[in-house]
């Protein structure tokens, strides 16, 4: 039997090809939508790695402060164990060669004395000859009492700033509308005045060190102590330049 179907004229027919349609746009939306995951994902990724190297601080060296009264007892110079004896097996051979041979006693001045350290002290050292060719130069020894960088300084109390002076704004920067920081590393001497300072850490480069740098050679702090004397030290300082306060802090 055969069965006839009747469209009118508004119904629309819907068949392979309009399959074919909706299964292309379908595919094309499902597409877009997963690039724009994707960039989107790549975008939050690396926006959040940018954002921490601009608010993470340099890494300072751990330095850890302690007091005599915390350490142990030296060990004891005395009471130090027996050393082990070693068994011989066989007894010792007298040695037949190398046997010292006395002899006279050798002939001494007895109006001979030796000087003592007064008296060789108060002797005039050798002096540059005025004749003598060349130029002769003596400097007293330097003694140089500054920590290395990195090095490990044990400190009773730590310096404290006592004057601050923010940097100026650099006026190609404050123009261009350029932000940033800088992370510097002072040397604070026994008298409390900055004698070197150290870029660690400038975010962008080559625009803001120069001002830093002058700014914290200004800073003043209390000096370190340890053994109840002051010490040099280094110290780690923050500088950040914004536009909205138009100056740096």
């Amino acid at each position: 039997m055969n069965i006839d179907i009747l469209m009118t004229p508004g119904q629309l027919t819907y068949g392979r090809s309009e399959l074919k349609e909706v299964y292309r746009r379908n595919l094309m939306r499902a597409f877009t939508i997963a690039a724009a995951f994707q960039f989107a994902g790549i975008g939050t990724y690396y926006g959040v790695k940018y954002i921490q190297e601009q608010t993470e601080e340099p890494r300072a060296p751990m330095v850890r402060i302690m007091k005599y009264s915390e350490l142990g007892p030296p060990p004891s110079l005395t009471n130090t164990a027996p050393l082990p004896t070693l068994g011989v097996s066989a007894t010792a051979v007298k040695p037949s060669i190398g046997i010292p041979v006395p002899v006279p006693d050798a002939q001494v001045n007895p109006e001979q004395t030796i000087a003592s350290q007064q008296e060789l002290a108060a002797v005039a050292g050798p002096t540059e000859n005025a004749n003598a060719g060349g130029n002769v130069k003596v400097d007293q020894d330097v003694i140089i009492d500054e920590p290395g960088i990195d090095e490990f300084l044990p400190v009773e109390k730590e310096p404290q700033i006592v004057k601050s002076v923010s940097p100026k704004y650099p006026e190609i920067a404050r123009l261009a509308g350029i932000e940033g920081s800088v992370w510097v590393k002072v040397l604070v001497g026994k008298d409390g005045k900055p004698k070197k300072v150290v870029v660690l850490k400038e975010a962008p480069k080559g625009i803001f060190s120069e001002a830093a740098v002058e700014a914290a050679m200004q800073f003043l702090f209390t000096p370190a102590i340890m053994n109840a004397g002051p010490v040099a030290c280094w110290v780690a300082i923050p500088f950040k330049f914004t536009i909205k306060s138009g100056q740096a802090s």
